[in-house]
C-alpha cells in the first residue's frame, strides 16, 4: 500500500492544491461573475470554480486513474482503489466574487471511507494547512496545536450561515442565544478556513450546520489532528446537519447551548 499511505497522498493533495489556488488567484485579477446559482439565488458559482475543479481532477486522475473524485461542482468518479478525493475547488465563492482576500482550496483523501489525509490552502495568503491520520497537523510545515482555551465566556467562535431564509432565520436565532455568553463571534464565510482556524487557535472553537463533504473532510481532520474535540449534536458524527470543532474544554458546554437552541428545526 506504499503509494496508498496517508503521506504520498498528502504530497500529491498539496501539489495540486497549490496549482489551482495559483489559478484561482490568477484568475481573480479579471472580472468575476456569477456563471449560475444552485440551491438559492444567494448561493453562487463562477467559471473558476469549474475551471478550478476540472484542473484538479485532472492532475489527480492522471497520476492515479484508478480513484474515486468528489468534488462540490462536477460530476462524481467512481473508482475502484479505495481511495477518494473530495474537493471544494473555491471554499468561500462568495468571498471571491467580492474580492474579499479570503478563500480557499480544500482537498480530503479518504481511504476505505475515513479521511486519512487533507490540505487545505488559503490562497490570497498562501498559508498551506495540512494533515494525515495520526501524523499531526501543520501550518506551513510548522505543527499547530488548538488554543486550549478553557472558558466558553472568554472563546471566540466561528459560525457560517446557509442560503436558505428560513434556516437563516434559526441559525440568526441560535447566534442570539449565544452572543452574551461568548466572548465574540466572527463569521469568515468559508468553512474550511473556519475549521483550520480552530487548529492553529485563531478560533477557539466553530459550528455551522449545511456544510458538505468537501467543505470540511479536510478542515475537519486539521483540526482533529491539532488536537480539537470533532462532532455533530448528542452524540452524531459531523455532518450536514451540524459540523462542532473545539477545544476540547470547549466542545460540551457549546453543544449544549447548541442544542438547546434547537438549531435543527430549519
Amino acid at each position: 500500500m506504499s503509494s496508498d499511505s496517508p503521506q504520498d497522498l498528502l504530497k500529491l493533495a498539496v501539489e495540486v492544491a497549490e496549482e489551482a489556488a495559483g489559478l484561482i488567484v490568477e484568475r481573480r485579477r479579471g472580472t468575476i461573475t456569477v456563471a449560475d446559482t444552485k440551491s438559492t439565488i444567494t448561493d453562487v458559482v463562477t467559471a473558476v470554480d469549474r475551471e478550478s475543479e476540472e484542473l484538479i481532477r485532472a492532475r489527480v486522475l492522471q497520476a492515479r486513474p484508478d480513484d474515486s473524485f468528489l468534488g462540490e461542482e462536477g460530476d462524481d468518479v467512481v473508482g475502484t482503489s479505495g481511495v477518494r478525493w473530495v474537493v471544494d475547488p473555491i471554499d468561500g465563492t462568495v468571498n471571491y466574487l467580492y474580492d474579499i482576500p479570503t478563500y480557499a482550496v480544500s482537498i480530503a483523501v479518504e481511504y476505505d471511507g475515513e479521511t486519512v489525509a487533507g490540505v487545505v490552502v488559503d490562497a490570497p495568503k498562501g498559508e498551506v494547512f495540512t494533515a494525515t491520520k495520526g501524523g499531526g497537523a501543520f501550518a506551513d510545515g510548522k505543527a499547530i496545536q488548538v488554543s486550549g482555551a478553557t472558558e466558553l465566556s472568554q472563546a471566540l467562535i466561528g459560525t457560517g450561515f446557509g442560503y436558505d431564509p428560513a434556516r437563516r432565520q434559526v441559525q440568526a436565532e441560535v447566534i442570539q442565544q449565544l452572543i452574551t455568553k461568548v466572548r465574540d463571534i466572527r463569521r469568515i464565510g468559508v468553512g474550511a478556513i473556519d475549521l483550520c482556524y480552530v487548529a492553529c487557535g485563531r478560533l477557539d472553537a466553530v459550528f455551522e450546520r449545511g456544510l458538505n463533504p468537501w467543505d470540511y473532510g479536510a478542515g475537519a481532520l486539521i483540526a482533529a489532528e491539532a488536537g480539537a474535540t470533532i462532532g455533530g449534536l448528542n452524540g452524531a458524527p459531523v455532518s450536514p446537519e451540524m459540523s462542532i470543532a473545539a477545544s476540547p474544554a470547549l466542545f460540551a458546554p457549546l453543544h449544549d447551548l447548541l442544542a438547546a437552541a434547537n438549531p435543527l428545526r430549519a
